[in-house]
């Protein structure tokens, strides 16, 4: 007889990644979410995650990353109709809707582009795919997840755990995706029943300065603001009324939930010129599309 695949550990993560669930209604809540025990349940640094939005009648993408990633990279993945997600679409509906892992091709004329080819520079060498499919109606999809490690691929167990995780990836995604819909449309009326199927906004991002990324780098590090203060040369004062300045930027309540809205944004990159396509998104400048994680 087979032997079960999952240590008793890690059958406790997924009862606690299952346990959290229900409190997670914010894109915020939701990558400080998948930071914790999802990640020892099933690591990754990057989790594409799509829904289908029945008034744009396609799938919306929302991306969730907790290592850096250029802007072309990001704005590639998050296209429904970039090559590369349609490559882990078909693979997955080749696998017969059952979670695939599928590489990510190293030739820029390969079937799924220069994205795939920019990914696989960047160590990206595999993706594991799994969806859902609205009930009885197998061709009709509701939401499509791509998760990505660093410099690693998948092997059988990781298939199983995201199998086994996909129904409560998907009610929590979906459930944010409302909520952020709902926020930034308060006269909008709840639909009926969990058929929600919306996807994120795009998040209009204040201005970050380079100060405040700087300074967020250390908070993510766990420097206090005296400690912060001694590595940039100023008072600890000083580094306090940015951090609040920062706070009321993001609409966040605290330190720990800065760092997780700026990282989902990727906002700790490299200081900005200020001529990069990020940049411009973090303005309000670029053309309208879902937010970049």
């Amino acid at each position: 007889m087979q032997s079960h695949p999952f240590a008793p550990e890690q059958s406790e993560y997924l009862l606690r990644v299952m346990e959290g669930a229900p409190h997670v209604c914010r894109r915020h809540q939701f990558f400080v979410w998948s930071q914790g025990d999802l990640q020892r349940w099933l690591p990754h640094h990057v989790a594409l995650c799509g829904a289908y939005d029945r008034e744009l009648r396609a799938l919306s993408f929302d991306l969730f990353n907790s290592l850096p990633m250029p802007a072309d990279i990001i704005m590639g993945l998050l296209d429904p109709q970039s090559a590369l997600v349609q490559l882990a679409l078909l693979a997955w509906q080749r696998a017969q809707q059952r979670p695939t892992r599928v590489g990510i091709p190293f030739s820029p004329d390969g079937q799924a582009g220069m994205l795939a080819c920019r990914l696989h520079d960047a160590g990206y060498r595999e993706m594991l795919v799994h969806g859902t499919t609205r009930p009885g109606r197998s061709d009709e999809l509701e939401s499509l997840f791509v998760l990505m490690r660093h410099e690693a691929g998948y092997d059988d167990v990781a298939l199983a755990s995201l199998g086994m995780l996909l129904p409560c990836l998907h009610l929590t995604y979906q459930r944010v995706a409302v909520t952020e819909r709902l926020l930034s449309s308060p006269t909008r009326d709840a639909p009926p029943g969990v058929e929600f199927g919306l996807s994120a906004p795009l998040m209009r991002v204040p201005v970050i300065t380079d100060r405040e990324r700087e300074i967020l780098r250390w908070v993510r590090d766990g420097l206090s603001n005296q400690q912060i203060g001694e590595q940039l040369g100023i008072s600890a004062l000083t580094v306090k009324n940015h951090v609040q300045k920062i706070l009321r930027k993001l609409g966040a309540s605290n330190r720990a939930q800065a760092v997780a809205m700026a990282m989902t944004m990727n906002a700790l990159g490299a200081p900005s010129t200020g001529s990069d396509p990020l940049s411009a998104l973090y303005r309000g400048e670029a053309g309208a599309g879902p937010s970049p994680g």
